[in-house]
């Protein structure tokens, strides 16, 4: 039996796992607490949630996503320029573009209640944090492995095969969604792919259209505005597929939640959470 681990250590297992040497500014831990062996998981927690926590004796609530809009997570939007740069977007364009949706999304936040579900952690004295980019960035890699591998065996496979074969994957084939050719032809190659995620949210028009712009085929985005989607159909340069926020959020947080249990944590996954 574990002697429990601390809000701390649960936190530093997601940065390993995830190559993180911080926090990032879309995750917190809101109420510390140590000798934590029993966890209330749920992709979105509210009030309701923390209640549920504190009256059925877990020892702590730990989400997803941030509470409200995080102070300062919109720095994580500035990802986008190193993912863009990977994969062969000049740094500069790619840059100016992070930087331009994150200062979007810096004015954004002060309309919005960051400490609604922190506070009532407080007062029921329960120990309570989110992890999200981390997370994110585990689901990112297990993916993008999956496409890479997919498109390596068959250069020439259309979209509606590489989404056929990323449905296989456990999340996918259990959600109630399922991966959506929203840009593009289903039968068209999916030729050069990335996978576009584990930066606060979506890059929208702007990102896929630099993507486009320097080589990339076919951009997958776990969800996408209609806004955003109108504006890239009405200049169609390249492929968009959308996989599904709730199962994409799934890949990268189940092999955390089996890290936890395999070290004695008991974990109840709910609020979305795809086993």
């Amino acid at each position: 039996m574990s002697d429990g681990m601390t809000t701390e250590e649960i936190m530093a297992l997601a940065l390993e796992m995830a190559g993180f040497d911080e926090v990032p500014a879309d995750s917190a831990i809101y109420v510390p607490g140590r000798g934590i062996s029993r966890i209330l998981f749920g992709i979105d927690l509210g009030p309701a949630e923390l209640m549920l926590a504190r009256q059925s004796g877990y020892d702590a609530a730990v989400a997803h996503h941030p509470t409200g809009c995080a102070p300062g997570g919109w720095r994580v939007y500035l990802r986008h320029a190193e993912q863009m740069a990977a994969r062969g977007v000049p740094l500069e364009v790619a840059r100016r573009v992070a930087e331009e949706g994150a200062e979007r999304l810096r004015r954004a936040a002060v309309a919005q209640n960051y400490d609604r579900e922190p506070s009532l952690a407080r007062l029921l004295g329960l120990p309570y944090m989110n992890i999200h980019c981390p997370l994110d960035e585990i689901g990112r890699r297990r993916i993008q492995k999956e496409i890479d591998r997919f498109l390596a065996g068959d250069p020439s496979a259309s979209l509606s095969a590489l989404a056929e074969h990323l449905k296989q994957m456990p999340e996918f084939r259990a959600a109630a969604t399922e991966p959506d050719v929203a840009l593009g032809r289903p039968e068209a190659p999916a030729g050069r792919a990335v996978l576009s995620h584990a930066a606060l949210t979506n890059g929208g028009y702007a990102v896929a259209q630099a993507y486009f712009a320097h080589g990339v085929d076919t951009v997958i985005y776990i969800h996408l505005g209609e806004a955003d989607l109108m504006r890239l159909r009405a200049e169609p340069r390249g492929q968009v597929l959308v996989l599904g926020h709730i199962a994409s959020d799934s890949v990268g947080i189940n092999p955390f939640l089996d890290a936890l249990e395999a070290r004695g944590i008991e974990v109840t996954r709910i609020g979305g959470v795809i086993p």
